[in-house]
């Protein structure tokens, strides 16, 4: 397991097991959802969370509180009779107070990089769903290779790989032709004022891509991506948000 403790100025992030999140931790995730997500239901959030392994905590280094996180778990399908592994990251949010120091993604890069080792021999990769552009934006920061992508096809392996994943996970709700898990009625979307598009954003090539990829975002639609978990595929941003010295051969420019 990667270090478990690492701090901006104000929190403290870490990574646990799903059974030590207790049950006011559980009460603060959720009402920190349902800050910035429409159709948020109690049930059906704590029922995605079981199905959960591990989760990304941001604390307040002053009272404790939860003042972020991000949920996970492996996926293991099969596709063309080779097994497949993938890390899936699942509810992810951080208070706005907090989004422009914090140490979500450091906590969350040392953990990858931990499992790396122990999947070395495997097909391994990183299964994500996006329903803003900022989560999508993650992507070319941290990965040389990863799908879909502007200006590049989506290969038939990467194609093959996302639709074992998601029809894993998520069954019918995944449009394979467009790769889309649709959102369905009472679905939680981003509430007004937290994953619109403005003109500014719109001007940043990923951004404007991932808007042309999902259009139906805003409605709580999911654009689902890929990125080998290999650390030749991590880009020296991604070595340097960690705070971790590869060797070399691990950096491609």
């Amino acid at each position: 397991m990667a270090p478990r403790m690492m701090s901006s100025p104000t929190l403290q992030g870490r990574i646990v097991p799903l059974a030590e999140v207790t049950r006011s931790q559980r009460a603060q995730m959720f009402a920190l959802m349902t800050r910035y997500y429409a159709g948020m239901r109690n049930d059906a959030f704590n029922a995605d969370l079981d199905e959960k392994t591990w989760v990304i905590q941001l604390l307040d280094n002053a009272t404790g509180a939860v003042r972020g996180f991000s949920t996970q778990c492996l996926i293991q399908v099969e596709r063309s009779g080779r097994k497949m592994t993938a890390l899936y990251s699942g509810d992810t949010i951080v208070d706005r107070a907090c989004w422009s120091s914090n140490p979500l993604a450091q906590v969350w890069g040392r953990f990858a990089l931990n499992l790396m080792e122990q999947f070395a021999s495997e097909e391994f990769y990183w299964f994500l769903i996006s329903k803003g552009f900022r989560t999508y934006r993650f992507l070319p920061v941290f990965f040389h290779e990863f799908y879909p992508r502007r200006e590049t096809p989506t290969p038939s392996w990467a194609k093959e790989a996302l639709d074992a994943l998601a029809r894993s996970k998520f069954g019918e709700a995944y449009d394979d032709a467009t790769g889309i898990v649709r959102a369905v009625a009472g679905q939680c979307r981003l509430l007004p004022g937290v994953g619109e598009v403005t003109q500014a954003r719109a001007s940043n090539a990923d951004v404007e891509f991932f808007e042309r990829r999902n259009p139906g975002h805003a409605r709580g639609d999911e654009l689902c991506c890929l990125a080998p978990l290999t650390p030749e595929n991590f880009t020296a941003a991604a070595y340097r948000t960690i705070g971790y010295a590869p060797r070399t051969q691990e950096i491609r420019h």
